[in-house]
């Protein structure tokens, strides 16, 4: 739904809106973990992508990643932006740190 919503509108060239993944709640020998204890997720999902940006006298320069791509966050920055009560994150292309398989 969000990757429609900022289809239509006007995503900067050099962006990429994401969704941060689920904070793990629950250990692997299935101890419920505080919420304290759960620090920052770092791992995210590139919802939408802009279209690249342009360097004096050179061609478009295009995003490094594409929708769908798990990636790796800096903890701090981006800005927060809210669509149908979900949260996503707008970030630069610079950002990202590096992508991941599951």
């Amino acid at each position: 739904m969000a990757g429609q919503v900022f289809r239509k509108s006007l995503l900067l060239p050099d962006r990429v809106l994401v969704e941060r993944s689920v904070a793990v709640t629950v250990a692997k020998g299935g101890i419920m973990l505080p919420e304290k204890s759960q620090g920052k997720v770092l791992q995210t999902t590139i919802v939408v992508v802009g279209s690249g940006m342009k360097k004096k006298g050179e061609e478009i320069q295009p995003v490094t990643v594409k929708v769908g791509d798990k990636v790796l966050l800096p903890e701090y920055g981006g800005t927060k932006a809210v669509l149908d009560d979900k949260d996503y994150f707008l970030f630069r292309d610079g950002d990202v740190l590096g992508t991941y398989v599951d």
